[in-house]
């Protein structure tokens, strides 16, 4: 009978070690220069804008005095801020739910089997691409007081033109005009996205059943496009809330309007702080602003939550079944694995009993 030698212990290499330590580390390392860029230009103005809204700021000087939430309620109960936060509404409300209309219509229609897809799809893209301040420009021109096209196309038909510039609702409609032409296209090729995810069988499976095309939108399409008409909610309502370029380039001025007809918030931010060089009531109208977008963001994450629930799961499981049901098959998988090594050590040390045996 001869003795078994022992076997050496494993040893872990440096090339191991690194290759453990890439496998942790490298994740964060592909994730961090978002994180810096963010830092840099994003979280670290927001900390410096929040700084100066406390005080009295001198650009110049490149300090300022100390004044707490004198800035905040000078803002409050300025009579323009409240003018400001109406029209901004005004037009969010006139740009918004037209354009997500139009948007998922333009999508549906580009889903189906027509010619020329790419060009469609391209051209509904081209509105997006131009520069703010050229539409801003052609728009403005169009719906000029006297000699605007759109006035001129009301007087051949026998109406009174619109003072687009004199009537506050006037304007809004106008301004919300420029807004829509611009960003249909561009919500229009995300919902068409989604769209082109939604599973063909169920639309096969529609037909069969003897369901229109009509039916079938609002039974099949509809539904499958809830995570991402939410998505498209939440950005175009960060958008229309700081709406700024077509209001500043609606006239010449642009202050407004000569009695802030069209005045939103961030175009007053931008007087205050570049007109009237006062950018300690700038940061804090700014801030202001950041709390209002924040509070609608939370209410419309809350009135959605429920209409996404379980999508896409298809399933009647509740949010707590579901978590149980992960941590079932994490503990089916974990005794999987235990019995897998367990099994491995037995065939091992069988393996190894039968060659002692045949040695001897």
């Amino acid at each position: 009978m001869t003795s078994t030698a022992a076997r050496p212990t494993k040893r872990i290499g440096f090339g191991s070690k690194m290759s453990a330590w890439d496998l942790k580390i490298s994740p964060y390392l592909y994730i961090s220069p978002f994180f810096i860029l963010f830092f840099v230009v994003g979280l670290f103005p927001l900390g410096y804008t929040a700084v100066i809204s406390f005080m009295d700021w001198d650009l110049v000087r490149g300090s300022g005095t100390f004044v707490g939430f004198d800035q905040y309620a000078t803002v409050l109960a300025d009579p323009k801020f409240w003018t400001a936060l109406r029209n901004t509404f005004s037009i969010f409300l006139l740009s918004t739910v037209p354009q997500l209309i139009a948007a998922v219509f333009i999508a549906a229609m580009l889903d189906q089997n027509i010619r020329a897809k790419t060009f469609w799809r391209m051209g509904v893209l081209l509105p997006y691409v131009m520069a703010p301040v050229a539409v801003a420009l052609i728009f403005s021109n169009m719906f000029g007081d006297q000699y605007g096209i759109v006035n001129t196309w009301l007087g051949a038909i026998g109406l009174d033109p619109v003072r687009w510039h004199s009537n506050a609702f006037a304007s809004h409609i106008a301004i919300a005009t420029m807004v829509n032409f611009r960003w249909t296209g561009y919500n229009t090729l995300i919902l068409l996205a989604a769209m082109q995810a939604i599973p063909r069988d169920y639309y096969e499976a529609a037909t069969v059943d003897g369901a229109g095309k009509v039916r079938q939108f609002f039974a099949i399409t509809l539904p499958s496009l809830r995570p991402t008409l939410i998505f498209v909610i939440i950005t175009s309502t960060i958008g229309g809330l700081q709406i700024f370029d077509e209001p500043r380039m609606y006239d010449q001025y642009g202050t407004g309007g000569a009695n802030y007809q069209w005045l939103t918030i961030t175009l007053w931010l931008y007087n205050i702080g570049w007109g009237e060089w006062n950018f300690g009531r700038a940061a804090a109208l700014a801030w202001i602003l950041f709390l209002i977008i924040l509070v609608i963001g939370v209410i419309n994450l809350f009135i959605t939550r429920n209409l996404v629930r379980d999508e896409g799961s298809r399933s009647d499981l509740t949010r707590a079944q579901m978590r149980a049901a992960r941590r079932d098959a994490k503990a089916s998988v974990a005794a999987d694995r235990v019995a897998s090594r367990t099994a491995s050590a037995e065939r091992a040390a069988h393996t190894t009993h039968h060659t002692e045996e045949v040695s001897r």
